[in-house]
């Protein structure tokens, strides 16, 4: 769509947007929220939609779906981006980033009340309790609470504990007072003073704050030692002790890396994969991945910025510095971006990558037990993508050459649907017009054969073609295709067997795909497969020539028999070997006394 703003309808209302930094919104006739976005300056941004000309399908679909546009402007670029989620929240209109993240995950709760209980809980109620997380593993939750456990008695009970009430003693010790879990609180054997520098330090070990705990608790220690009360001091060594486990467990980098955000992205089609950690002196006290689904083909940096944002409000992140991939393209009041290179910042990076990573991973296996047609699409539009097709490669071929030193020449031609194998499909091919070892005439004339007899039968052909083996072959199987008036109508590429590389007609520089893409995979298995259909096939047509030549020259003794001989027997010097009624058990006396009589004349 390429018209200018003195065509279209909102052309006077473009002209009074402000060049200030703020978030739009787009609403369709119906005045529902179809789009909201931020901008630096709104009246630039606004007038991009409708005096650009647009690739992007969807983003036409959008622009003239618009019927109504409202604005809000903000005070900085950070704040526009701030309201710009939390109306996408809100709102969750059909052309935004759509966050896939459904689950309910744990929190670890401090309640608000007198001598407070800390429990974990996936409900958040604004009863004036502090709420940390929320926690994407609940082993790493567990294993904090029970961490606190061992160092704090606690009470667990949920009893009204007003000062009031103690007084009036409605309350008697139970047994977890005498198991040594709980001070008995209830009945004033604890005073709240004590239990609130109890729970002082347990926040600072949730928020990460390790190393201050353990010198607090030094401090005692060497108080209490110097007060002759050593029971109390190794009471306090034991709690040391188990916070510096702790701590070297949860140590990552230098501990000098401390409260800062790091946030990674991996980047497909229709989707975009994104974690987050937060590292407090050298540890990582979170770690979070979410989904984000795209709508309008949205750049890196806006999807980095996205999910940037939503990690650090629902954390609560007050950190001065981010770990990031890339430039996202704009500043952050008070936060300082770093990109690194190398060093203790660059693997922490690195390890977010990874959770990245094996987040797609898991929900790609999600995918494909719930959803497997989604799950295929989604691979046969990135190899489409990787391979400059122009349709999905819903079917595949590939072809593969066998032959030892030229004796029995055949080749192979598996095919996949959908991702998958379709073994009905499968041919053999004995090579009939070329003599001696010649790879690329054999190719030639399998590729020739193949799909003139698609053509004249007018069964599908594939959108793409692989040939296992370098220029040469590819160039043989191109003759063919041309021949038929098929190239450039199908897609035809070689994969390489050394490095892997594939490779174009006509192009001598090779594609390098990642070598942990599903492309790669899928082409890779595809050769495998041909490859051991080929063998096969080879390894059966060299039996039938051995037996052929053998067993079969006696007169009487056809192909059938002489290969129960060679099943049993292994080989013809064992079948010479063989007694006449060891023979006989196998094919009978007629045939056994023919053999037997062929090799003993």
């Amino acid at each position: 769509m390429n018209t200018g703003t003195q065509d279209h309808p909102f052309q006077n209302h473009i002209r009074s947007l402000p060049e200030k930094p703020g978030v739009y919104k787009y609403l369709d006739k119906d005045q529902k929220v179809i789009y909201v976005g931020k901008a630096k300056n709104l009246k630039k941004r606004v007038s991009s939609y409708f005096t650009n000309t647009h690739r992007s399908g969807k983003l036409k679909l959008l622009v003239r779906k618009i019927a109504d546009i409202k604005f809000v402007v903000t005070n900085t670029e950070g704040d526009a981006l701030l309201l710009e989620n939390n109306l996408i929240k809100k709102h969750q209109p059909r052309y935004n980033i759509q966050l896939k993240d459904d689950k309910s995950f744990p929190w670890i709760c401090i309640k608000n009340e007198h001598f407070p209980r800390i429990f974990p809980t996936r409900h958040l109620v604004k009863d004036g309790s502090e709420y940390y997380g929320p926690y994407a593993s609940v082993r790493m939750m567990k294993t904090l609470l029970d961490i606190i456990r061992q160092l704090y008695p606690l009470r667990t009970c949920s009893l009204n504990l007003k000062p009031s009430l103690i007084e009036k003693k409605k309350y008697k010790v139970c047994l977890e007072y005498h198991i040594g879990n709980c001070k008995a609180p209830c009945t004033g054997k604890q005073c709240e003073a004590e239990y609130l520098e109890t729970i002082g330090h347990i926040r600072a070990i949730i928020k990460g704050n390790i190393s201050s705990v353990i010198s607090e608790l030094m401090q005692l220690m060497h108080r209490a030692a110097g007060k002759m009360e050593f029971e109390k001091a190794q009471l306090l060594k034991e709690k040391i002790e188990i916070l510096e486990r702790y701590k070297s467990k949860s140590t990552i980098v230098n501990p000098r890396i401390d409260n800062v955000d790091v946030v990674s992205l991996i980047n497909d089609p229709d989707l975009a994969y994104v974690n987050y950690l937060k590292v407090v002196n050298g540890a990582i006290v979170q770690a979070h991945s979410i989904e984000l689904k795209k709508k309008l083909d949205e750049p890196e940096n806006d999807l980095l910025v996205f999910a940037l944002t939503d990690f650090r409000q629902r954390f609560g992140s007050n950190s001065k510095e981010i770990i990031l991939p890339f430039d996202p393209g704009m500043e952050l009041p008070d936060v300082k971006i770093t990109i690194p290179l190398r060093g203790d910042k660059k693997q922490l990076l690195e390890l977010s990558e990874r959770n990245a990573r094996y987040f797609r991973l898991e929900r790609q296996k999600q995918m494909s037990l719930t959803d497997p047609a989604r799950q295929q699409k989604r691979v046969l539009t990135q190899m489409m993508q990787d391979l400059r097709m122009n349709e999905l490669p819903v079917y595949i071929e590939c072809f593969d050459n066998s032959n030892i030193q030229g004796s029995y020449p055949v080749a192979a031609m598996v095919r996949f649907v959908n991702t998958r194998p379709s073994k009905k499909d499968y041919r053999h091919f004995n090579i009939k017009t070329v003599e001696g070892p010649n790879d690329f005439a054999s190719m030639e004339e399998i590729v020739h054969r193949r799909y003139s007899r698609l053509l004249r039968e007018k069964k599908q052909l594939p959108q793409l073609i692989v040939i296992d083996g370098g220029k040469g072959q590819l160039s043989s199987a191109v003759k063919s295709l041309k021949a038929l008036d098929l190239y450039r109508k199908i897609t035809i590429i070689g994969i390489a067997k050394k490095l892997e590389e594939i490779y174009f007609p006509n192009d001598p520089v090779p594609l390098y795909i990642d070598k942990k893409s599903e492309t790669l995979k899928i082409i890779q298995q595809l050769r495998d497969e041909a490859h051991r259909f080929g063998i096969t096939h080879h390894r059966r047509q060299r039996e039938k020539g051995t037996v052929k030549s053998e067993l079969t020259a006696i007169e009487g003794i056809g192909f059938s028999t002489a290969q129960k001989l060679l099943w049993k027997f292994r080989s013809v010097k064992k079948v010479k070997a063989a007694s006449e009624e060891e023979l006989a058990a196998l094919i009978g006396k007629a045939k056994a006394g023919v053999v037997y009589g062929h090799f003993h004349k």
